[in-house]
């Protein structure tokens, strides 16, 4: 029996994608080695990316709304400026967000770590009393503790020496340091080429998925293509909504029952929430301890306060807000987080939910009968 070319083909790719997976199989650290190096060659302009994709969810809505206002103005310049001045207001919106961040938290971490170097000696003064009491009651019943000793001066220079330590050991990674910045600066150069030609790059790129692929098979990965970046931003918009709401509750509360850094913990708390379910307990713990340093009881009761309210957060506003914004619903939004945590970290917490709707919508597609990535069925061939 002759096999056709096309037969032949697919043996032949059997036989190839077999023998290259026995090899990867076999040499999984040489290829680990490999795949870092190259990932460590392309890491600026894959971060670069990332940063661009961004960006671009916060630069379309500001090019809708500079294409409005300046509707009734007439002559080429409107158009022609929209891209840079978008893209410009854009990026200092991200830069605004994050230093404004970093300057609300630092300065009270910073008073509250004083705080806790000034108080060492009356705590310590607090704890040798209560030892003393207690060694005097269970005296009496013949029970005898060992005498309390805590020497300050020993433990303020423990702090020292750590800091030191820490000192010594950023100033040898120097080297590190620099190449992660100019790492940065070659993403962001790279984000913001592609962001200011991204219609002429997309444009290219259908070109050469033209050349390479049939129009059948490039609709659909366009297709694809398409759902997942609906999906995608869509996820990011989301998150960012539920990340001003989660900070502003945890703001109104705190006020409410005034504790203290309330606008410093709130925006901490508002700003991990965008890691998925899970991240406002980051800022918890954060917070719990700049409370801890002024007011003991108050951090207990900041602590119960998070944990009621990130259980209205996870079960009401997480699944509403950005579920709903992925299509993706609540009971998948929530296995998709702790499946993406367990695997990757954080990076996989953030990723996994929409990672898990473009799952979802191809495989209810596909059980609907609809095409892989669209909303409405192919029209049947005559």
């Amino acid at each position: 029996m002759e096999l056709s070319k096309k037969t032949v083909k697919r043996i032949l790719l059997i036989i190839t994608f077999t023998v290259l997976l026995i090899w990867a199989i076999y040499n999984h650290k040489l290829l680990l080695k490999y795949i870092g190096e190259l990932y460590s060659l392309i890491s600026p302009f894959v971060i670069g990316l990332c940063i661009a994709y961004v960006v671009n969810v916060i630069m379309r809505p500001i090019e809708r709304l500079w294409m409005k206002l300046l509707s009734k103005c007439k002559g080429k310049w409107v158009e022609k400026m929209k891209r840079p001045i978008c893209l410009l207001l854009s990026i200092l919106l991200v830069i605004g967000i994050i230093l404004a961040v970093i300057f609300i938290i630092m300065p009270e971490l910073s008073d509250s770590v004083s705080s806790l170097v000034s108080m060492v000696p009356s705590y310590v003064s607090e704890v040798e009393s209560w030892w003393e009491a207690l060694a005097l009651r269970l005296d009496k019943y013949g029970v005898e503790l060992p005498q309390f000793s805590f020497d300050t001066d020993k433990f303020i220079q423990i702090l020292k020496d750590g800091g030191t330590a820490v000192l010594n050991t950023t100033l040898s990674a120097t080297t590190s340091i620099v190449t992660a910045v100019i790492n940065i600066v070659l993403a962001l150069a790279f984000s913001i080429y592609v962001l200011a030609q991204k219609e002429t790059l997309k444009r290219q790129s259908k070109k050469v998925l033209a050349k390479l692929m049939k129009p059948e098979k490039m609709q659909k990965l366009l297709d694809m293509l398409d759902l997942i970046n609906r999906t995608f931003t869509n996820f990011i918009t989301g998150q960012l909504t539920e990340a001003v709401i989660i900070g502003a509750l945890c703001f109104i509360g705190m006020s409410i029952f005034r504790m203290p850094y309330a606008p410093a913990i709130s925006v901490l708390v508002g700003f991990t929430a965008l890691i998925p379910v899970f991240g406002a307990f980051i800022g918890t713990a954060i917070g719990a301890f700049l409370i801890l340093l002024v007011k003991p009881i108050q951090a207990v009761w900041f602590v119960v306060f998070i944990i009621v309210l990130q259980q209205f957060e996870g079960n009401l506003i997480y699944p509403k807000v950005v579920g709903k914004s992925v299509g993706l619903p609540g009971i998948w939004v929530l296995v998709a987080v702790t499946i993406g945590g367990n695997a990757m970290g954080v990076v996989g917490m953030l990723i996994s939910v929409p990672l898990c709707s473009v799952l979802y919508v191809v495989a209810r597609n596909a059980v609907n009968g609809l095409p892989l990535a669209g909303e409405k069925p192919e029209p049947k061939s005559k």
